[in-house]
């Protein structure tokens, strides 16, 4: 397989500016999933009908696309697996779980984007990068409470954020190795990857669809798909195809700061000075890479 492409230096900053932006808009999604959940719409259901209505599209686009890949189409397959289990597993813990709690548990994934650009694209881990990444995981565990975090036993959401955030981080490494492949038809293998989830966890019952849904919610649940988070990913998974994975893995953790200043201002909740400490440090970790150069 090809090495990736040298990363592209003309507008590094657009590439930072609309990446921070979709992570502002991932921040935000826990908003109609608690929504949704309210008429027992769980993480399955969602990822079917959600992620599964851009999922339909994207298969037939692949099915127009197929002649294109050539050998490379195995590479869609991990791709997928990886894309659409990130995608199910941070919707299932999102709708179950404490907002906060989950999206601190899954920005484990400043840790392992930069382990696994290290590993599989050979990226230079320099003293600014481990920095950042102390900084990022550091905040993390302060907006978690610090050592109390400790004391708590492990649920299954909790298992669910940490595979949604290590999902994501190998799914993204693997969106920039696989540069034999468009940037089109990665993001459509990334939403069939989610109806390969879904569809079998449904029909084998593991959650399957309510019936007793109204029919306008099963229409905000396509539009949320088509529209927020069609969106979201494509603005992502761009910024993610050019710039470094370690880079972006950390840049993306602005979608906590997001999640955690929203969560606290609808709910009534004032942050403790120990969480506003670890959102200092998460800013600062993701202002510190927005500001580094692209590499040559």
């Amino acid at each position: 397989m090809s090495e990736p492409a040298p990363y592209p230096s003309a507008r590094p900053l657009h590439s930072v500016l609309v990446l921070l932006s979709a992570s502002v808009a991932w921040g935000l999604t826990w908003i109609p999933l608690k929504h949704f959940a309210t008429f027992g719409l769980q993480g399955v259901s969602v990822t079917l009908v959600g992620h599964g209505s851009v999922g339909v599209l994207a298969l037939l686009w692949l099915a127009y696309r197929r002649a294109a890949w050539g050998r490379a189409w195995r590479s869609l397959v991990p791709l997928a697996t990886f894309g659409g289990l990130a995608n199910l597993a941070f919707a299932s813990a999102i709708v179950s779980g404490d907002v906060v709690r989950v999206m601190v548990l899954f920005y484990l994934l400043p840790a392992w984007g930069v382990l696994g650009g290290w590993l599989l694209l050979r990226e230079r881990v320099d003293t600014l990068r481990k920095l950042t990444v102390l900084g990022a995981l550091g905040g993390a565990f302060l907006i978690l409470g610090g050592m109390k975090v400790l004391s708590q036993r492990p649920s299954l959401v909790d298992v669910l954020s940490v595979v949604s955030g290590m999902a994501l981080a190998l799914h993204n490494v693997l969106f920039r190795k696989l540069t034999s492949l468009s940037v089109p038809d990665k993001v459509a293998t990334m939403f069939v990857g989610c109806l390969l989830w879904a569809v079998p966890l449904t029909l084998l019952g593991v959650q399957p669809l309510p019936s007793a849904v109204p029919t306008a919610i099963w229409l905000q649940l396509v539009a949320f798909g088509l529209v927020w988070v069609f969106a979201a990913t494509v603005g992502t998974l761009w910024g993610v195809a050019h710039m470094e994975a370690g880079r972006s893995s950390v840049l993306i953790i602005m979608e906590l700061v997001t999640a955690v200043a929203s969560a606290s201002l609808i709910n009534g909740t004032l942050l403790r000075p120990i969480e506003w400490l670890g959102g200092v440090f998460i800013v600062g970790a993701a202002f510190l890479e927005a500001r580094r150069p692209a590499e040559p």
